[in-house]
């Protein structure tokens, strides 16, 4: 069994006007599937291993050191964008009940949370990710991964992620950042948020 590309949960253009129609082709059709072949390319080599990406991740000392910097690659590539396209939604959401207290509790409150979220998007240096992540205190925590790293490696269970490579708002943001950062706030798929903190709790 290969590791396949997910479908969107929503059509191409469901999260106009805030995230592009172009861009959701190009970042799921291209660049995610890029991942998916090169990290299957690379698990082929070590059948031995098996596939689970996220274990394999959660301890990488046990890849193989051959192909260890692919599968961090490939595969974080992979699961992190497996995710982001479930954590955006075209449906209004909200945080709920229990997600929102320990919001309040971790930052101060949520547009504190807002800042710091978006100051660890705004400042990844080159391409990265952002992280809303439970730590392994249990705590919320904001920090932000190089590349396609993924919290998972460092022990932590990501619940809100935000993709800051150019290819994910250059066709209709070019160089600013900050706005694609405002934008994706318009579309959180709060409803998967409060799912993953539940389950990481």
């Amino acid at each position: 069994m290969a590791i396949i590309l997910p479908e969107l949960p929503y059509a191409y253009d469901a999260l106009e006007p805030y995230i592009d129609e172009e861009t959701m082709h190009l970042h799921h059709d291209k660049h995610h599937q890029t991942y998916v072949n090169n990290v299957n390319a690379a698990l082929e080599k070590h059948p031995e291993i098996g596939e689970d990406l996220e274990s394999l991740l959660a301890n990488v000392e046990s890849i193989p050191a051959d192909i260890r910097q692919a599968v961090i690659n490939n595969g974080g590539g992979h699961l992190n964008h497996a995710l982001f396209w479930e954590l955006m939604t075209p449906e209004q959401t909200a945080p709920s009940a229990e997600l929102a207290a320990a919001i309040d509790a971790a930052f101060g409150s949520f547009d504190d949370f807002k800042a710091a979220f978006t100051a660890a998007a705004t400042t990844r240096f080159g391409s990265g990710w952002a992280w809303l992540v439970v730590n392994k205190e249990g705590k919320l925590e904001v920090t932000s991964t190089a590349n396609q790293d993924n919290p998972i490696s460092e022990g932590k269970k990501p619940i809100l992620g935000l993709d800051v490579w150019e290819h994910a708002y250059y066709v209709k943001y070019r160089n600013v950042r900050p706005d694609y950062i405002k934008a994706f706030f318009s579309v959180i798929n709060w409803n998967k948020v409060n799912d993953l903190f539940a389950a990481a709790k």
